[in-house]
């Protein structure tokens, strides 16, 4: 697969990543399954890592201000 962005080639990578879920909360999602480009470092979730993704994030307390959830895939 290539990059949408630069065109480069994409290879599957664990990272972690920031999600705003509300005007106070971020939620970081630590060892989530991403293809990165190899040159931009742009990424893309699967479709099926993001329904996942989605569901985590439509758990979180709304109150916290940051919260830290390990993906399990």
């Amino acid at each position: 697969m290539k990059c949408r962005v630069c065109g480069s080639a994409l290879r599957s990578s664990i990272t972690d990543l920031p999600f705003k879920v509300s005007d106070r909360t971020i939620v970081i999602l630590k060892d989530l399954p991403v293809e990165q480009c190899e040159a931009c470092s742009e990424y893309l979730i699967e479709d099926g890592v993001f329904a996942k993704v989605e569901a985590l994030l439509s758990g979180v307390d709304a109150s916290v201000e940051l919260e830290i959830i390990p993906f399990a895939a």
